[in-house]
C-alpha cells in the first residue's frame, strides 16, 4: 500500500480571532484545533505529519510537544495556501500519496477522508467538497455539461453566476506524491489576491487528464473552519453533540444533551444517568448505574458501580468505589481514594486520602494527606492540620474510631482503632485503640453577667 503523508497547514494568523493566541491553538472540546487534526492524521495511519506554521510557530511547537513524529516548516511569508504546501515539498517522499488538511478545521471524522486517500492512491486527484445554502467567502466548484469537476474559482475571481454556485471547495484534499509535486511547483499568482492557490491545482490536473473526483461531505461541521470567536462557539457545540450523541449511543441518560459538555474522554457503563451541565476534562471513567447530578465537573476520575454524586460536586484525580455517595457541594482533590459504600456529604473535601469500607465523613470536614480505616465516622467540622508551613504531614484514623464535631487532629497523629475524639477536642498526640481523647477547657458558668454595652452619647 501506498504511505500516506499528511500535510496540515497552520501558519495562518487569526487577526479575528482578536487574540494573542495563534488561531490554531484555540480549543474546541478542551483540545487545540490543531491537535484535533493532528489527531485525525494518526487515526488515518499517516507515515508522516508535516505541520506548516507561521505566526506564532513557537508556541504552536510547544503546545504539540507530545505529538510524535510530526514534521515542522515555516511559512515565513503568507502567500497562499499553494506556497503553504511549497514549504512541505522537501519533506514529502516522491511517492505515496498526500492529503492536505488545515489545522483550523478540527471536525473533519477520518472516515469521511479516507475515501479521498483511496482515490489518490487509483492515481486520482480527490476533492472535498460540500454544499452551502450561503457559499459567500468560498471557493466554487465548476463542473462541465457532464458534471465533471473543470476547476475551482475562488470568489472575488467569480462571475455573477459562478458565484450563484452552491458547492464549495473546502480545500481539503489529496493527491499522488509525484503528481501533486508538479502541479504545485507550476502554480502562478495570477488573480485577485496576487497568492498561489492550491485550488488552482484542479485546473492542471484537467490539462494533464488526471481524473478529479470530488467527494461531498454531509455534514457541514465537518468542513467548518475557524475565523472568529463564534465560529469557535458554533464549532464547541457542533464537538459537543457529537460527544453526548456518543454517550448516549452507549447506554447512558442525558437529561439535558445539549447541557454536557466533555473534554476529554468519558467511557460509561451500563444505565448511566448524568444530569444537566455536567463537564467532563481528561480521562474520566463511569461504572454502571452511576448517577451524577446537576452543575458536577469531573477531571481524571474513576467512578465505580452504583455511585451517586449530587449536585455541585467537583472531582479531580480520584478513584471512587462502589456504592459510595458524594455530595452536593463536595470537593474530592487529586489522590482521593474512596473504598466501596463511602459517604461524602455537604462542604467536604479531601486531598491526597485514603478512605476505608463504609466510612462516613458527612458535613463540613477538610481531609488532609489522610489515611482512615473501614467504617469511620468524622463529624462535622473536623479538620486535618496537615501542614505546618514548610512540610505536610499524615494523620491515621483506626477502624471503627469516631471523630467527634469540630475536631482539630494535628499532624502528624494517629487515632487508634475503636477511638473516640470528643467533640471540639484539638489532638496532638496520638490516641491508643479504644480509648477517649477530650481536651476541651472545663466550663465556667459566671452568674448574673453583665453583657457590655456602649455609652450614652451625650
Amino acid at each position: 500500500m501506498q504511505q500516506l503523508s499528511v500535510v496540515i497547514l497552520a501558519a495562518g494568523k487569526g487577526k479575528r480571532m482578536v487574540s494573542d493566541l495563534p488561531k490554531v491553538l484555540h480549543a474546541v472540546g478542551g483540545k487545540p484545533l490543531l491537535g484535533h487534526v493532528l489527531a485525525t492524521a494518526s487515526c488515518l495511519e499517516a507515515a508522516t505529519r508535516i505541520v506548516v506554521y507561521g505566526h506564532g510557530g513557537e508556541a504552536v511547537k510547544t503546545a504539540c510537544a507530545g505529538e510524535a513524529g510530526v514534521l515542522w516548516v515555516e511559512q515565513a511569508e503568507q502567500l497562499g495556501t499553494g506556497h503553504a504546501v511549497a514549504q512541505a515539498l522537501p519533506l514529502l517522499a516522491e511517492t505515496g500519496v498526500v492529503l492536505v488538511l488545515y489545522g483550523d478545521v478540527p471536525l473533519t471524522r477520518a472516515e469521511t477522508l479516507r475515501p479521498l486517500v483511496e482515490a489518490a492512491r487509483h492515481g486520482r486527484l480527490a476533492l472535498l467538497t460540500v454544499e452551502l445554502t450561503d457559499p459567500d467567502g468560498y471557493g466554487r466548484i465548476v463542473r462541465d455539461e457532464s458534471g465533471q469537476v473543470r476547476r475551482i474559482v475562488e470568489e472575488k475571481d467569480a462571475t455573477p453566476a459562478e458565484r450563484g454556485l452552491r458547492e464549495v471547495n473546502t480545500g481539503i484534499l489529496a493527491a499522488p506524491a509525484a503528481k501533486l509535486r508538479g502541479w504545485v511547483v507550476g502554480l502562478g499568482n495570477d488573480n485577485a489576491q496576487g497568492e498561489y492557490y492550491l485550488t488552482d491545482i484542479v485546473a492542471l490536473a484537467v490539462r494533464d487528464d488526471v481524473p478529479v473526483e470530488p467527494f461531498t461531505v454531509v455534514d457541514p461541521a465537518e468542513a467548518q473552519g475557524v475565523n472568529d470567536r463564534r465560529q469557535l462557539a458554533e464549532l464547541e457545540r457542533c464537538y459537543q453533540r457529537r460527544r453526548a450523541e456518543a454517550l448516549m449511543c452507549g447506554g447512558a441518560t442525558l437529561l439535558d444533551p445539549a447541557r454536557v459538555d466533555v473534554r476529554g474522554t468519558v467511557t460509561t457503563g451500563r444505565d448511566v444517568v448524568i444530569d444537566a451541565n455536567v463537564v467532563f476534562e481528561g480521562t474520566v471513567c463511569l461504572g454502571d448505574r452511576v448517577r451524577i447530578g446537576p452543575f458536577c465537573l469531573l477531571r481524571d476520575t474513576v467512578i465505580g458501580d452504583d455511585v451517586e454524586i449530587l449536585s455541585h460536586c467537583r472531582i479531580e484525580g480520584a478513584e471512587v468505589g462502589a456504592g459510595a455517595q458524594i455530595g452536593p457541594f463536595a470537593r474530592l482533590r487529586p489522590e482521593t481514594q474512596l473504598a466501596a459504600g463511602v459517604h461524602i456529604g455537604n462542604f467536604v473535601e479531601t486531598k491526597k486520602t485514603r478512605i476505608g469500607p463504609g466510612s462516613k465523613v458527612n458535613h463540613l470536614t477538610y481531609l488532609g494527606d489522610a489515611e482512615i480505616g473501614t467504617r469511620v465516622n468524622v463529624g462535622a467540622g473536623t479538620i486535618t492540620c496537615n501542614y505546618d508551613g514548610a512540610n505536610k504531614h499524615k494523620t491515621l484514623i483506626g477502624d471503627d474510631a469516631f471523630i467527634g464535631s469540630n475536631s482539630s487532629l494535628v499532624a502528624p497523629v494517629r487515632i487508634g482503632q475503636g477511638a473516640t475524639v470528643g467533640a471540639g477536642s484539638s489532638v496532638s498526640r496520638d490516641v491508643p485503640d479504644g480509648g477517649l481523647c477530650l481536651t476541651r477547657a472545663p466550663r465556667k458558668d459566671v452568674l448574673h453577667w453583665q453583657r457590655p454595652v456602649k455609652p450614652k452619647k451625650s
